[in-house]
């Protein structure tokens, strides 16, 4: 709260060189100070709830929770029934204003189902840990504490915020297409798109998000003529399934790389025979080493920053796959769906500048660029092809989908008071 109680301070002096915050400005920065520990018990009350992507009843009571939160400031709140998709929902929240449109993204399911022995909350001084409770669990509370002190403040009133909460951000449900048609359309009639998850610190100076590199998985699978290995190399057996594999692998690693493309193999098998289940996540294989494999598997993915690349990516890998060895065959499968990249452009540049400027008046430090090859795949992917966007404006913290996540409530206070005059100004015109 330091940091916090500094800005207060500085508010109060006289003659202070800042460039004044409104007195409305003031006074959400003020309530957000106020209403912390408040922030930090409804954290809490939204981490105890399990709410893993596969669990749909904990992600909708994650929902009526967040519900509960909105509809006494103004919002229109409705659920968006994703049975359809094998997932609970989305949470959608509208609050219509003569304002330009701000859309706030962020997710009500985490990576830890109700199996997991990760499952409380628990803190230590300005420390916390928990299951997502910094994703994406922490970047929901910074939407509500803005949203709350717009309203002490007087600039929700004419505000007009709509707020997607996706209840399959961390496993998307299928087809993608309906999984996420809501939030695109929402991207749709935006003017502006701010999303909330994980702050990016980097060696403890905090960066703005403006880019985010596209996810999507892929299947390999080679054959081959399958006999004795004692014909192996041969032209009736040729190199069997396992070389061809190996050889694609190894020609993605040589002739693809470039700045911001990665293509990792996550899961691997070789045999006579080897198969993948539907899931995609396990693998079963067997053999001799007398035989020469007649199947060959491996999954991954493909992290792209832009659409180009990821149009060339797929291409190169293509091309390679298709270079056979003798007497085997391949077939590369991209899956449906994955997440588009949100690529760098001079708006979403413009969104941090404008960030920037609230940070000035706040006394706090600017933000540079992200280095989008340090983030994952997120929901604001799905919009940033129509509107400006930008990225990691929830919480600060760490081990993210692991046990032992944490987060700083500190920046809890410190990332509502930069969103709530943001969201201000971008919906008045004002910034």
């Amino acid at each position: 709260m330091r940091l916090i109680l500094t800005v207060l301070l500085l508010l109060a002096l006289p003659g202070v060189a800042l460039a004044q915050p409104s007195p409305a400005e003031q006074t959400m920065i003020r309530t957000v100070a106020a209403e912390h520990d408040r922030h930090i018990a409804l954290l809490e009350r939204l981490v105890n709830q399990n709410s893993g992507t596969l669990n749909l009843p904990g992600v909708r009571a994650v929902g009526e929770m967040v519900r509960a939160e909105l509809e006494p400031l103004g919002f229109e709140v409705r659920w968006v029934d994703m049975s359809e998709t094998g997932r609970a929902g989305h949470l959608i929240a509208a609050h219509p204003g003569p304002g330009r449109n701000v859309l706030l993204i962020g997710h009500l399911d985490t990576v830890f189902e109700a199996d997991n022995p990760f499952q409380t909350f628990q803190r230590d001084g300005a420390r916390a840990v928990g299951p997502g409770v910094g994703d994406d669990k922490g970047g929901v509370v910074v939407i509500i504490a803005a949203l709350r002190a717009m309203q002490a403040a007087g600039t929700l009133q004419d505000a007009n915020v709509t707020v997607v909460l996706t209840g399959d951000e961390e496993r998307i449900g299928s087809p993608a297409t309906l999984a996420r048609r809501n939030l695109i359309e929402a991207g749709q009639a935006a003017a502006f798109a701010l999303e909330f998850e994980n702050l990016a610190i980097d060696d403890g100076a905090e960066f703005g998000t403006i880019a985010r590199r596209g996810s999507t998985n892929w299947t390999l699978t080679t054959t081959g003529r399958t006999g004795h290995s004692s014909g192996v190399f041969g032209d009736a057996l040729g190199y069997g399934a396992i070389y061809e594999l190996a050889r694609i692998l190894d020609g993605f690693r040589r002739d693809l790389p470039e700045p911001n493309l990665t293509y990792n193999v996550g899961v691997v098998a070789g045999g006579t025979p080897a198969a993948i289940d539907a899931e995609g996540f396990n693998v079963t294989a067997s053999g001799k080493t007398n035989i020469v494999a007649s199947t060959a598997i491996a999954r991954g993915d493909l992290r792209t920053l832009t659409p180009e690349q990821d149009a060339r990516a797929r291409g190169g890998m293509q091309a390679i796959v298709a270079d056979h060895l003798p007497r085997t065959g391949a077939e590369l499968v991209f899956g449906e769906g994955g997440y588009p990249p949100m690529a760098p452009t001079e708006g979403n540049r413009a969104l941090l500048a404008r960030l920037n400027a609230v940070n000035r008046d706040l006394g706090l430090p600017e933000m540079a660029e992200y280095d989008p090859a340090k983030r994952g795949a997120a929901d604001s992917g799905f919009v940033a092809a129509d509107v400006d966007t930008l990225g990691g404006l929830g919480i600060a913290g760490g081990a993210a989908h692991a046990d032992g996540e944490w987060v700083d409530l500190d920046s809890l206070a410190r990332q509502s008071q930069r969103a709530a005059v943001l969201i201000s100004r971008l919906s008045s015109g004002t910034e």
